[in-house]
């Protein structure tokens, strides 16, 4: 017996005709058109010595046995001058095995090849047994719900194009009953069932594996419905920012081949910008767009005619539609555009502006190697797609502004998150004054009673060390010049005096505008000169070393760059690592209580925190968040020293970092700058502490040449013994975790001017 149904069900499956038998016995004896009778006694005279065909079976090989007898059966089923019309099979229920196909399915099938097999789309395994059971309540409990789910087959045509054809099935033909293991739920039980449709334990439970009977035959109904499917599939598949993924979606162009009908097919589209009047390509779609006619467009023309083509399209947007390239006017056939055709193996294309109120969005471009493969009934499609097109072309402007606007607010404001609630009250209030055309003035955003924190990790005499590799590549730059120079003639002795003058002030007295009468003299004399030998007879070897030169000059500054480069880009590493560490950790920080952040980089990262119930009103405030965030920061920036430990080796240049925390007991307000776009500190008494961060940096141990920061410490800076011995606390928790040695130094502050009384806390990080 073959086991012709490969996935579990609530009921074993037999073939019948059964019912179809009854109906023809009905005809028997009730049809008062003689004909009729007799032809259906006949049918029913073939079948007397097939009694599995009434009684049910298994065994698939009985259907290729009896093919004959069961076509002659179903005829009135499947009519003879439709077979080549209609797409329609017998078939075993909930199977994918089918039979007595009409000739139309015949060939789609054949066309499809030998090792395709056809399956229903998109429904899994659990999905198809609740469906079966919800059979058996229509059918057995004659409950009134449907289940006619859409059901399609997914068929390749003999040319590659996937098409799609939509199922029906009748099941007329079918019954079904329960078997000793059959379990009949109550009422209330199968209403709690349809609560619950994706619950597959639920629904096993209660109607377990083949514990029905279904007996009898469907017979498959298929309507291609290929465009109204490729619409809908490009509805989820156009243009669109997911920043979570940003990945092109490759299928838009397979869905294209399917929605046109033509398997060898290229897509393109550009946007249009129009505030620089260009077209522009979708970034991460383009390893996916074909833009053959377009790039050449627009690396062609000029500025001058893409503007006044532009302007045109708002006139006269009418598409482009050509079937076959080769019946274009010979003049056409002149033109350099045409070769990008032929170059390309563009036979046949469409080029497409889409407008909206008269304004260019977008050009879309369908190119095809095949002659024929797009005409004017093709573009007639276009009209299902064009209100999509310009949906997905607004939600993917819509969704590139909110993105750009999301940068700016995240990367160029302090509008942060956890206070963005109060701007957000104050705009709605402005935007409800103006919809009944009151006058409404925004009022001050700040917050008060709040208690800081701020830390910085600073890079170590970044000044001097820009300072020393000034010196560097300015004294490279010099003798690259004098290797040249004197190889020229003797228009070049002055140059030559006074690079000696300018070597000579800076290694032993360099002045404050040493630097920029060096800029000068280039700028205004040195340079030109050499340019002036590059457009003249020079020899090969002259004109090279002034190439090479002026390959190592940046053209902003006139200078030798190399040495301090190296160093910006060993300060840009350093600080990008450092504020993706801090911004990663602040998400732990905003779950121990939401407050205002806010960090700057420069030869180094500080941070500023702003804790308190104002910025937080809905939450319960203590003490002890002030104590967990305090906590929090000092372990923060003991793993930025370590980070930085872990990748210093690799810096271009060798840099040190040194940290260091303020803490301050007094509460402060700030309030947001509307000239600078940005929170700061409120008031004459709170700008105390903004004085004492800033006085920190440089300060010294008390009576002592030695700065209180130092590379591989961490310093905090407090005022009282209370602060000491909170700090000792969290200190004594990172030494337990072998963060932080046990060599704590306790310093004072030498006296700042206007502070005085200032102590430290001073301890190693571990060197593991």
């Amino acid at each position: 017996m073959a086991n012709f149904y490969k996935k579990d069900a609530p009921f074993k499956i037999f073939i019948s005709f059964k019912k179809y038998l009854d109906v023809l016995e009905h005809i028997r004896y009730n049809d008062r058109l003689e004909y009729r009778v007799n032809y259906v006694e006949s049918l029913i005279e073939k079948t007397k010595n097939f009694q599995e065909l009434k009684e049910g079976f298994q065994d698939v090989s009985l259907l290729e046995k009896n093919e004959e007898l069961i076509r002659l059966l179903l005829a009135d089923l499947f009519p003879t001058g439709l077979t080549h019309n209609e797409i329609k099979a017998a078939s075993i229920p909930f199977s994918n095995i089918t039979f007595n196909y009409t000739e139309r399915f015949k060939n789609i099938l054949k066309d499809a090849g030998k090792n395709f097999e056809i399956e229903i789309r998109n429904i899994d395994d659990d999905e198809m047994y609740i469906f079966c059971c919800c059979l058996i309540l229509q059918n057995y409990f004659k409950k009134d719900i449907r289940t006619t789910i859409p059901l399609y087959f997914d068929i390749p045509n003999k040319n590659g194009i996937m098409k799609h054809y939509k199922i029906t099935v009748n099941s007329d033909f079918t019954e079904i009953f329960p078997t000793e293991r059959s379990k009949i739920p109550t009422d209330d039980v199968l209403d709690m069932l349809l609560e619950n449709m994706d619950d597959i334990k639920l629904w096993k439970k209660y109607f377990p594996s083949e514990a029905w009977i279904l007996k009898g035959f469907t017979i498959l109904s298929l309507v291609d419905c290929t465009s109204e499917v490729a619409l809908s599939d490009l509805k989820s598949s156009m243009i669109k920012i997911d920043l979570e993924n940003l990945t092109p979606d490759e299928n838009l162009i397979e869905i294209f081949k399917s929605y046109f009908e033509v398997p060898e097919l290229n897509f393109g589209l550009m946007l249009f910008n129009k505030k620089d009047q260009k077209l522009e390509k979708v970034p991460i779609y383009e390893n996916v767009f074909t833009n053959h006619i377009l790039d050449f467009w627009i690396n062609t023309f000029d500025e001058e005619i893409r503007r006044t083509t532009f302007n045109n399209l708002s006139h006269n947007s009418k598409p482009i539609v050509i079937s076959n390239v080769d019946n274009l006017d010979e003049n056409i056939k002149q033109l350099s555009s045409f070769n990008i055709l032929k170059d390309n193996n563009i036979n046949s294309f469409m080029v497409i502006p889409i407008m909206q109120d008269n304004e260019l969005l977008a050009i879309m471009e369908f190119t095809s190697p095949v002659v024929g493969s797009f005409n004017g009934l093709k573009l007639k499609k276009m009209e299902f797609f064009t209100d999509m097109m310009l949906f997905s072309l607004n939600r993917f402007s819509f969704e590139k502004n909110y993105q750009i606007e999301a940068i700016i607010q995240r990367e160029y404001t302090s509008i942060h998150n956890s206070v963005v609630w109060k701007f957000r009250n104050e705009a709605e209030k402005y935007f409800t004054a103006s919809l009944g055309k009151k006058i409404y003035t925004l009022k001050e955003i700040s917050f008060k009673n709040l208690t800081p924190l701020f830390g910085v990790s600073d890079i170590r005499s970044s000044s001097e060390k820009r300072f020393n590799l000034m010196l560097q590549d300015i004294n490279q730059q010099i003798e690259w010049l004098k290797n040249i120079l004197t190889l020229t003639n003797s228009d070049s002795e002055k140059f030559l005096l006074a690079l000696d003058v300018f070597e000579n002030e800076l290694n032993h007295e360099i002045k404050a505008d040493t630097e920029q009468r060096f800029q000068r003299l280039l700028r205004e004399e040195i340079h030109p000169f050499l340019q002036g030998k590059l457009e003249v007879r020079t020899s090969k070897e002259i004109k090279s070393m002034i190439q090479n030169y002026f390959a190592l000059v940046l053209t902003q500054t006139d200078l030798f760059y190399n040495h301090r480069k190296d160093l910006d880009n060993s300060i840009t590493l350093v600080n990008r690592k450092l504020a993706d560490m801090l911004d990663e950790s602040q998400i732990k920080a905003q779950q121990i209580f939401p407050h205002y952040y806010e960090r700057f980089k420069s030869d180094g990262v500080e941070h500023n925190l702003y804790i308190g119930h104002t910025i937080t009103p809905d939450l319960h405030y203590t003490s002890k968040v002030v104590h967990k965030l305090r906590y929090w920061q000092l372990k923060t920036i003991c793993k930025m020293e370590l980070e930085f430990q872990s990748f210093k080796k690799d810096l271009p240049i060798q840099l040190d970092i040194a940290s260091l925390i303020f803490v301050y007991n007094e509460k402060i307000d700030i309030r947001f700058r509307m000239d600078e776009k940005r929170f700061d500190v409120d008031g004459a008494y709170n700008s105390y502490y903004e004085i004492i961060k800033k006085r920190l940096d440089k300060a010294h141990i008390k009576d002592s040449s030695e700065r209180i920061t130092a590379p591989g410490k961490i310093t905090i800076v407090y005022f009282g013994m209370e602060n000491q011995k909170e700090y000792l606390e969290y200190i004594a928790k990172l030494q337990k975790k072998g963060i932080l040695q046990h060599d704590v130094e306790f310093l004072k502050v030498e006296d700042l001017q206007g502070i005085t009384g200032l102590l430290a806390l001073r301890v190693s990080l571990s060197q593991d």
